[in-house]
């Protein structure tokens, strides 16, 4: 289970959690550590704006959101622990990768995603 940038060729992680129900995204990362991460991927039912917190998350990850059709549609690098995260665009997918994902694999705006 790989998540792949399609526009630029690149796998950037070999494994993650899909998170499709209430529970699995009410948990998210929290009281997880960062030497056991694992990368999340946040099922939606439909595009809507998403908020995010990180209570309990004790290390920092980049989040990129996705729409109905896997496109980037906004990206926030290190988000920190126990802060709050509004979008400002819709999303169907979140991605919860690990600190600087988006950096090291040049994750840009409208880039297509595959998992």
């Amino acid at each position: 289970m790989i998540i792949k940038n399609i526009t630029k060729n690149r796998t950037f992680a070999q494994d993650y959690k899909l998170c499709n129900t209430f529970f699995s995204k009410a948990k998210g990362l929290m009281f997880s550590r960062k030497k056991n991460f694992r990368n999340l991927i946040f099922v939606f039912d439909k595009e809507k704006k998403i908020g995010l917190h990180m209570w309990f998350v004790f290390f920092p990850i980049d989040v990129v959101l996705l729409d109905k059709d896997k496109r980037v549609v906004e990206i926030k690098g290190n988000l920190r622990p126990f802060r709050l995260f509004n979008s400002k665009n819709k999303a169907k997918y979140v991605l919860e990768l690990y600190q600087d994902a988006i950096k090291k694999n040049s994750i840009e705006l409208e880039d297509k995603i595959e998992f």
